[in-house]
């Protein structure tokens, strides 16, 4: 026989004090078993090593309840009670960390599921989380719907639930500004409507963030490896199912080894461009061959030589796309959709480079989307912009006008961190040279200029007028004498001009002058996001650097504005051909703490992802 250790003795004794308190009859139909007697006493010194702080009186009769209730429940048991118990302690133990929930969803979220928040305290991955990682759920089963114990009698060996799920703290709805669209794609309304929807994601280059490590220290080190992240963005790159994405921080190697490919089977084309110099990431655009095709892409650098303004490796990518409608809706056109993404240089201080950039950015959006009869088709900018709204860089996108002579370089993004304590850079006009080709209506200045009525055609005729003008028949300095071709001079035959035709100096091109600390475009674009959430009457942030939340991620889509004397600001949108018929909705930075900041198991960026819904006008040739 084994010796009796003092875990047997005191179970033992607790048995006995059931007995002489009344329990004999309950005990009769167990312990005429041994090995039943033996499996209660070590399920009884379970529930005491549950508790092992309480000692008062009132923690001895919680205890003998809840004993008790062993003792009922081993009653109904089929098999020998000692071998299931046993077993499901075993399987308890060995259960993997990471598990899928079963959540009850919506039928536009069904095959998703999410992650138990208990997981994020543990060292322990059994099971890649990002196969179960990103979710979303309106509401969990009930706890007796999601059973992790086989006996009714012992819900106290359970591991206590959270207060909150983990994905209903990340919960971002859907706000839908339109009716319902068809099976079609287009919306049912006055007339027929294109209908698509754009992603804006930085997606936190793996690069970047080692080389800022100190950021992520509060990341368990398993949810920043590459591979669980980039199978974490794949599973919301499919869940959302975009018609164009736009990302940024791509890393080129990653992009062409895993991404490219990956999103090329999820039916995607996409463009790339990596930053200049020595820099590894870039931004990329990509866009679903059935519903676009691509009428023109192109890469911006913003990097000068010679500029001290324009000396960063940031970049930009416009595309020209053309929406495909049905073949049933007949012969109908849609109007060209021109696309920018672009990641503007984050530092603070330099507000400088950054109107620069977006002007050179603008710019570019201005000659790509600009119509024969001087207008422009639908816009859609998006990126990574580095400035919080209503800064003077996103008052200058969204109102169309800057006036930023003698401002201090380090408030045009917003991004106040006191360094203009220590940094005096003031911006002066004007705020880029004139080499750079670029007016201060952020326009190349060739093509804004008034083209001729009438440009002169140099056909055969027209040059063999310069063959006998007087300048044609001097024999030049220095000219080899050759016989047959240089010795002889040519005879002017009877009624040629005897001097070059001049041009008319009056259709030269106009030469535009400077505006002095004023910088406009005439893009009228507007924000997606109205950066406010007034359900929880705070800020909307897109990121958290150092856990401060902040917008610096936004979606503007071209929509003309018009004046309305009932309003103070003047300033409404107007329908236009880009109809905004909804987005997902932000999160607020006390939710973002709630979880943990960014990134974390469910968002595996340190942004968030923006996501919006358009239609166009389809109209008849």
């Amino acid at each position: 026989m084994a010796p009796r250790g003092p875990d047997q003795e005191e179970c033992e004794g607790l048995l006995q004090q059931w007995r002489e308190e009344g329990s004999s009859q309950v005990l009769s139909a167990v312990t005429e078993d041994p090995l039943a007697d033996k499996a209660l006493a070590q399920s009884s010194l379970a529930v005491l090593m549950d508790n092992p702080g309480e000692q008062d009186a009132a923690s001895e009769d919680k205890w003998s309840s809840r004993q008790l209730s062993d003792l009922r429940a081993a009653e109904t048991l089929e098999e020998p009670f000692p071998q299931v118990l046993g077993e499901a302690l075993v399987s308890e133990v060995e259960a993997p960390v990471w598990a899928a929930v079963p959540v009850q969803t919506g039928s536009q979220y069904e095959h998703c599921a999410v992650l138990p928040m208990g997981a994020l305290a543990t060292e322990q991955w059994e099971e890649d989380p990002a196969v179960v990682a990103w979710s979303i759920a309106t509401e969990p089963l009930p706890q007796q719907e999601m059973p992790i114990w086989p006996f009714e009698g012992l819900e106290q060996l359970q591991p206590p639930p959270m207060e909150i799920p983990y994905h209903e703290i990340l919960w971002r709805e859907w706000e839908d500004f339109s009716t319902q669209p068809d099976a079609q794609g287009l919306e049912a309304g006055d007339g027929p409507q294109f209908q698509f929807t754009l992603m804006s994601y930085n997606i936190l280059a793996q690069d970047l963030m080692q080389q800022s490590s100190e950021l992520y220290l509060h990341c368990h080190p398993d949810i920043l490896n590459w591979n669980y992240r980039f199978a974490n963005l794949m599973q919301e790159f499919q869940h959302w199912d975009p018609d164009i994405l736009c990302l940024q921080e791509v890393q080129e190697d990653h992009y062409w080894e895993q991404l490219e490919p990956a999103l090329r089977m999820m039916g995607f084309t996409c463009f790339y461009k990596r930053r200049t110099g020595c820099k590894m990431d870039g931004c990329a655009v990509c866009y679903k061959p059935t519903r676009f095709r691509l009428l023109c892409a192109s890469p911006v650098e913003y990097f000068r030589p010679g500029l001290e303004l324009l000396n960063r490796d940031n970049v930009g990518l416009v595309l020209l796309l053309q929406p495909l409608v049905p073949e049933g809706l007949g012969q109908v056109s849609v109007a060209p959709l021109c696309v920018a993404n672009t990641h503007v240089l984050y530092n603070p201080r330099r507000g400088d480079v950054k109107l620069a950039q977006m002007a050179i950015l603008l710019a570019e959006v201005d000659k790509v989307a600009r119509l024969s009869d001087g207008s422009h088709c639908p816009i859609i900018l998006c990126g990574d912009l580095n400035s919080v709204p209503n800064s003077p860089l996103y008052n200058f996108i969204r109102d169309g006008e800057l006036h930023y002579n003698g401002m201090p370089a380090w408030k045009v993004s917003g991004q106040e961190d006191f360094s203009h304590q220590l940094y005096q850079r003031k911006l002066q006009a004007p705020l880029w040279p004139s080499s750079l080709g670029i007016n201060d209506c952020c326009q190349y200045i060739s093509s804004c200029c008034t083209k001729r009525s009438e440009r002169r055609k140099y056909g055969r005729d027209f040059l063999l007028r310069f063959r006998f003008c007087s300048i044609a028949c001097q024999r030049p300095v220095g000219l080899v004498l050759m016989e047959g071709v240089t010795d002889t001079k040519p005879e002017r035959p009877a009624g040629w001009s005897e001097s070059v035709i001049e041009e008319d100096i009056s259709e030269l091109e106009p030469v535009f002058p400077r505006t002095i600390g004023t910088i406009q475009h005439c893009l009228h674009l507007t924000s997606v996001y109205t950066h406010f959430l007034p359900q929880h009457g705070r800020p909307e942030v897109t990121t958290m650097p150092l856990g401060l939340g902040m917008t610096v991620d936004y979606i503007f889509f071209s929509n003309e504005s018009c004046e309305n004397g009932n309003r103070t600001d003047g300033r409404l949108v107007r329908d236009g051909t880009l109809k905004l018929l909804g987005r997902l909705s932000l999160l607020s930075e006390e939710i973002l703490w709630a979880a943990n900041g960014l990134p974390n198991p469910f968002c595996s960026s340190d942004h968030l992802c923006l996501l919006a819904s358009f239609s166009m006008e389809v109209t008849a040739p």
